[in-house]
């Protein structure tokens, strides 16, 4: 999963994306409304955590923005502004929701995954297929009933296959799931950890498996 921070502040912002990655996201920072635009035309994100008050305008007007042109990406706003209008104004905007600084980490993200289980977006706790589970915020899998210790890595991208169980997943997509903009990305980055993961489940016992198809995808399917 692959989240979008906007905040002029670097050192919350950075707090914010290691506590974020913590929790198996992957997220881009940008300090201002044009670097955040860039980024929402340059990738997919599953969310974005927007400040209001930034160096070249509202955090309104990029909300106000993604609304207009049809966009329907989750949007958690996080701000200072705690008088009611202020709050009454960001949701009537189109926020999904509104967290006041002063934070709890563990508050924002649960807010988000909240977000993300929404109908129309990345559904579910509790992800499976065949015998392979993963609790997406414990960050466990188990196979069978039984747990089994998969790395960060392995997990990240189960993850993002399990949610479109069912559907070819291109690797493009794959790649902007697991990544962020500032992280070193080889060109077979993504093979790497299709294979890692392929053999981790099949020395699990899972009765799923990651097929490929190749020129167009993977595809998460019975063994």
């Amino acid at each position: 999963m692959r989240i979008l921070i906007v905040e002029d502040n670097r050192r919350l912002a950075q707090l914010v994306a290691k506590g974020c990655a913590r929790e198996g996201f992957a997220a881009d920072l940008c300090p201002d409304l044009e670097s955040a635009r860039a980024a929402i035309a340059a990738a997919r994100h599953d969310a974005v955590i927007l400040d209001l008050g930034l160096p070249d305008g509202d955090g309104l007007q990029l909300l106000a923005g993604l609304r207009a042109e049809g966009n329907d990406i989750p949007v958690l706003v996080l701000t200072a502004r705690d008088a009611l209008q202020a709050r009454v104004q960001g949701l009537n905007s189109g926020a999904d929701d509104y967290l006041l600084k002063p934070f709890a980490m563990e508050e924002l993200v649960a807010r988000l995954r909240a977000l993300l289980r929404r109908p129309g977006q990345a559904l579910g706790r509790v992800l499976s297929a065949g015998n392979v589970s993963l609790d997406t915020v414990a960050r466990e899998v188990s196979i069978a009933g039984a747990p089994a210790v998969f790395s960060k890595r392995e997990t990240d991208l189960l993850e993002i296959l399990l949610r479109r169980q069912g559907r070819v997943v291109a690797k493009e997509a794959i790649e902007q799931g697991l990544h962020a903009f500032d992280d070193e990305i080889s060109s077979n980055t993504v093979e790497v950890s299709v294979h890692r993961l392929r053999k981790r489940l099949a020395e699990a016992g899972a009765n799923v498996e990651v097929h490929t198809l190749r020129g167009i995808g993977y595809l998460l399917g019975a063994a």
